[in-house]
């Protein structure tokens, strides 16, 4: 089973590492995750230095198929969000858990 890493443990990590408070590290948590949702949300792009960038993309409407019936379907223009990892995040993924 794999672990997923949420709001808490970067909190917890904060107060660890930084030495704030519980309080303090979990707002400060929320403050940055609400930054980078209010850019995103507005049309920004976010990039982290050797992390990642990411971005808003607008898709058009584009006519797809139903993979059961073979159907055409309609599939409206919509937002997405994307990301593109730095290199230097690509090679520590590839470079997998270090010792």
């Amino acid at each position: 089973m794999t672990k997923t890493l949420t709001r808490m443990d970067l909190s917890e990590a904060v107060f660890r590492e930084v030495g704030l408070s519980r309080n303090e590290s979990s707002q400060l948590v929320e403050s940055v995750l609400g930054h980078i949702s209010d850019a995103l949300a507005e049309g920004e792009q976010v990039k982290i230095s050797s992390f990642g960038t990411f971005s808003i993309r607008d898709k058009a409407a584009r006519v797809g198929r139903n993979p059961k019936t073979g159907e055409e379907v309609p599939i409206l223009p919509r937002r997405v969000l994307t990301f593109r990892p730095s290199h230097l995040m690509k090679e520590r993924v590839a470079a997998g858990k270090k010792s």
